[in-house]
């Protein structure tokens, strides 16, 4: 994968690996080829590569129950 191709969400309310678990099964269910760090003490998620529609795996983050928005968005 190539070097700075990468979408940061910054995803509210995650405490727990099961929270974790959720985002990123949402994120995997429109990006399967995506590899997916989640960061629970900063609530930091980044995928790698980049996806093409942030604002698409936001909503699905927040439809998980985690209110999401995208932060950094590289291609």
């Amino acid at each position: 994968m190539a070097e700075g191709k990468k979408t940061i969400f910054a995803v509210e309310n995650m405490s727990c690996d099961h929270c974790a678990t959720r985002v990123t099964k949402a994120i995997k269910r429109l990006a399967p080829q995506s590899e997916v760090d989640v960061d629970l003490t900063t609530g930091a998620v980044t995928v790698t590569p980049a996806v093409a529609d942030p604002a698409g795996v936001a909503k699905a983050i927040a439809e998980a129950g985690y209110p999401a928005r995208a932060t950094e968005h590289t291609l």
